[in-house]
């Protein structure tokens, strides 16, 4: 097949996908390696150039300044972060029968999700009730990284930080990063990813959402109401508050994967996969998507290395594929929806 068959074949699958019942938008690009393909399309509410919250694909973007302030000797990753954070944050962030285990925890643990913190976000808070759970309820809040660890001590942790084989996926661990980037740094966050990623890439759509007031990035939907809650995405920071576009998150994912952030060759030690919920793992700064035949309806099922996000985005290359995908569907409900969808268009290749 030609570029332009192509092209109409995956623009034929997401014009499928959306039936204004369940998908009421999606963009997605498309390419190869060399760039020889390339494919970039969107339907239903949507268009190629949407902005858009990409939520905890944002992690993407912080394990890249954190890799690379490694690199550049600012910090091993090995080292434990209360070498670089206020006591007043280390202090009974992580207990388990009485011992404090929270000076262990090392900038490793972090990226990983092997620190043991639990999850601010999708965990019950003093309420009994989660920040998730309130949002999809249609309850806009914002909070503080304050909060945050307020929050985190008052959890139940879920193992010591590095037990071996333990995995627990916490939006709290990459709050704690990107305080360690300002801290370490001496950048506020929006000045670190700005020069370290924004500038360097071009990325002129592409920002941290801070402003609730802000009505650039399109409308989230849970279910079929939309999802208006600017107070809490102007609160995620480096756990989930980046906007963009699927070009331009196709940028940074080929340039994250080409090594223009740290040496390419640091990947052979983040593929330490730990599972963290099915069919996702967790390595070090990064995650897979790896669905085994069994389940897979589809033909081709290769391994996809990078992130997702909650609010349906994707950004993910296939390495047996040599294939990279960036979108979004746009819906909080139902994350395995854009799964399917990058698979069905990989399959369409």
């Amino acid at each position: 097949m030609n570029q332009v068959q192509i092209s109409n074949k995956l623009q034929r699958v997401l014009e499928k996908t959306v039936d204004n019942q369940s998908v009421f938008g999606v963009s997605f690009c498309v390419e190869n390696g060399d760039g020889s393909l390339r494919y970039a399309g969107a339907a239903g509410n949507l268009e190629p150039e949407s902005q858009y919250f990409i939520a905890s694909t944002t992690k993407l973007f912080t394990s890249a300044i954190i890799l690379h302030l490694a690199s550049q000797k600012a910090f091993q990753l090995d080292n434990p972060i209360a070498n670089y954070l206020d006591k007043s944050v280390i202090d009974g962030l992580l207990v388990i029968k009485g011992v404090d285990y929270s000076t262990q925890i090392t900038i490793r643990q972090l990226l990983a999700h092997t620190s043991g913190l639990p999850d601010y976000f999708q965990q019950r808070k003093a309420n009994g009730k989660s920040f998730l759970g309130e949002l999809t309820a249609g309850i806009d809040q914002g909070w503080s990284f304050d909060q945050v660890i307020a929050e985190t001590k008052r959890m139940k942790p879920a193992f010591r930080p590095g037990e071996k084989g333990k995995a627990l996926y916490s939006d709290t661990n990459y709050q704690i990063l990107g305080r360690l980037i300002e801290t370490v740094s001496a950048k506020t966050i929006h000045a670190a990813l700005q020069e370290f990623i924004f500038t360097p890439l071009g990325l002129q759509k592409t920002y941290l959402y801070a402003d609730s007031q802000d009505t650039r990035p399109a409308p989230l939907y849970y279910k079929k109401n939309r999802l208006d809650v600017p107070l809490a995405m102007a609160s995620f920071g480096t756990d989930g508050g980046i906007v963009s576009t699927s070009a331009e998150l196709m940028t940074f994912l080929k340039a994250f994967f080409g090594g223009q952030f740290f040496p390419a060759e640091d990947f052979a030690w983040m593929k330490q996969w730990n599972r963290i919920f099915f069919p996702l793992e967790a390595g070090v700064g990064l995650t897979r998507f790896k669905l085994p035949r069994l389940f897979s309806p589809f033909k081709a099922m290769p391994e996809f290395i990078g992130h997702s996000g909650l609010s349906g985005t994707v950004a993910y290359f296939a390495p047996e594929k040599d294939i990279y995908l960036t979108g979004t569907v746009n819906q909080v409900d139902n994350p395995g929806r854009s799964f399917r969808l990058m698979i069905e268009l990989l399959n369409h290749l």
